[in-house]
């Protein structure tokens, strides 16, 4: 049974929240299990008892999922969800968010955090074992941690949300940051208070390897999961089995297939269509556009998340003209975001106001609309001298970024700017995604709005595409990543927000609906926020 006698006492103050009417179900359940209450015990505190599907799933059997097949790299350079779902066959997290918006625990059995959020204690679940045989201990997970910590390894997005934690280069965790209690105890102490830390824990950069490993997860398969990979082949298939050779820790629970089967059918819709009807396929990574109807058509089964999945258009400020201000403000005020939600995702979602904070984040601050006003854009861009330069918009080909990207382009003619398109396939746009002067780039969901924020845009971190620098944007975003209470960091986000507007640091149009559909035999697929499989709860109806 639950008791509220040890919940921090912020949790019990959410909960009055929700009961006066003032805070949603979904963001009381954010906060208050990442401040270490388990998810029963935070819908107990608000006197809900959870929805539970009612299934029978078959023991065994194959599962087939059209699925990217891509690259994988050293777990905290993963730089999209598709590389970790095939991964956690073997590779697990501390954390699980899930799509109710709670964090559980699973290589964590819980986990407590102090009022002014500068400790955290990590209670590892007991009885896990590596698939090697070996015991997983708080030496591994310290290990973790201290590799997060480095800003120094090429591509490693987790060390720009590890600040608290790390040295003054940022190249390790600082001494004293991580602290061994005992084999299934680790203490953080922070340098400064951090409400990030347990949602970017759970982010999909974060799987835990064994302490020593670095590198290709393919190349020494050393997990606490269930499968292990058999086949991979970038671009056309992996194929994942149950490790027969290993007792994992939660294996009476769940993860009943014997195989899963990714099939990379590349980016057009219409191949994936054709795959379903021919029964190749079972389950869908993602329905796009005017394809959900036509799933829906065939009589495959839909699932949509809530989600703060969004597009972007940006420029670089590192390449002129784009260091100018007036020339970004101009390309932003050169366009209607409504009409790109339109043209872009069939209207599929809400209308973005360019300063990548959704409504569904507990710190969103409403300060208004993107303005759209081409008289006003096409004076800026005469004042910067530029009405003659030739922009090049960059985007991938697909069936949704780039018809986004044709309709900005079109708006950008329009108001009298001088636009041309270059459109890549997939393999030749991410290689260099993050340094194209002007481009469309699709950003994921994340729990709170400061951790994009933080990925993105705080200066010199490996995802800051924009090339943007601000010491006060970067101060104030420090300072609302301490502030655990939504309502006062909403205060700071507001002027946060305000900044990416008034440097024309993005345009974005909006944030899109997410859809996944299945042939109807499959239990446990069902979209999630962050577009995460989370292999083990994987099943056939029976």
């Amino acid at each position: 049974m639950f008791s509220a006698r040890n919940v921090h006492p912020a949790a019990r103050a959410y909960a009055q929240e929700v009961a006066d009417g003032t805070l949603s179900r979904r963001e009381f359940l954010t906060r208050a299990t990442a401040l270490g209450v388990s998810a029963a015990g935070a819908y107990a505190l608000i006197g809900v008892t959870p929805a539970r599907a009612e299934a029978h799933m078959q023991q065994g059997g194959e599962l087939r999922i059209q699925q990217d097949v891509r690259a994988l790299k050293d777990p905290p350079t993963f730089d999209w969800p598709q590389v970790a779902n095939i991964c956690r066959g073997w590779l697990e997290y501390l954390v699980q968010y899930n799509r109710d918006g709670t964090f559980e625990g699973r290589l964590l059995e819980g986990w407590e955090v102090n009022e002014d959020a500068t400790v955290y204690v990590l209670n590892l679940r007991p009885g896990v074992m590596w698939n090697d045989g070996t015991p997983f201990t708080a030496e591994d997970v310290a290990y973790n941690v201290n590799r997060w910590c480095d800003g120094s390894m090429e591509g490693n997005s987790m060390a720009s949300r590890m600040g608290a934690l790390q040295n003054e280069d940022g190249t390790a965790a600082r001494d004293g940051a991580i602290e061994i209690v005992d084999d299934l105890t680790v203490r953080l102490n922070l340098s400064r208070p951090d409400i990030t830390i347990l949602p970017t824990i759970s982010d999909y950069p974060s799987a835990i390897v064994q302490a020593g490993f670095s590198g290709n997860p393919a190349d020494n398969q050393i997990g606490t999961g269930p499968y292990r990979m058999v086949e991979y082949e970038v671009g056309v298939r992996a194929v994942l089995e149950k490790n027969t050779d290993h007792t994992w820790w939660d294996e009476g629970n769940s993860a009943p297939l014997d195989r899963i089967v990714f099939i990379d059918l590349g980016t057009d819709q219409a191949a994936h269509v054709a795959a379903a009807e021919a029964g190749e396929v079972d389950m869908l990574y993602e329905t796009l556009g005017d394809f959900v109807d036509v799933f829906d058509a065939i009589g495959w089964t839909k699932n949509e998340a809530v989600s703060a999945q969004t597009l972007v258009i940006r420029t670089n400020q590192n390449n002129p003209p784009y260091d100018d201000v007036r020339v970004r403000r101009a390309l932003a005020l050169g366009v209607n975001n409504a009409v790109l939600l339109d043209l872009g995702v069939n209207g599929l979602g809400t209308v973005a106001e360019n300063h990548h904070v959704c409504p569904v984040h507990p710190e969103y601050a409403d300060i208004g609309p993107a303005v759209y006003d081409p008289e006003a854009a096409r004076a800026l861009m005469e004042e910067a001298g530029q009405m003659d330069y030739e922009h090049e918009l960059i985007s991938i080909d697909d069936s949704w970024r780039r018809p986004t990207t044709d309709a900005c382009a079109a708006q950008l003619r329009d108001t009298g700017f001088n636009v041309t398109r270059t459109i890549y396939p997939g393999n030749t746009f991410w290689n260099d995604w993050a340094d194209y002067p002007f481009s469309s780039t699709d950003w994921g969901h994340r729990p709170l709005g400061v951790q994009n924020l933080t990925l993105a845009y705080k200066s010199g971190v490996a995802w800051n595409e924009t090339a943007f620098a601000n010491e006060e944007f970067d101060r104030l975003l420090e300072e609302a990543s301490a502030i655990a209470d939504a309502d006062a960091r909403r205060v700071l986000m507001a002027d946060i927000e305000q900044i990416l507007i008034d440097e024309g640091v993005i345009i974005q149009p909006y944030w899109r609906s997410i859809f996944r559909h299945h042939n109807g035999t499959v239990i446990g697929s069902e979209m999630h926020p962050i577009f995460e499989i989370h292999l083990h709860k994987l099943g056939l109806a029976a």
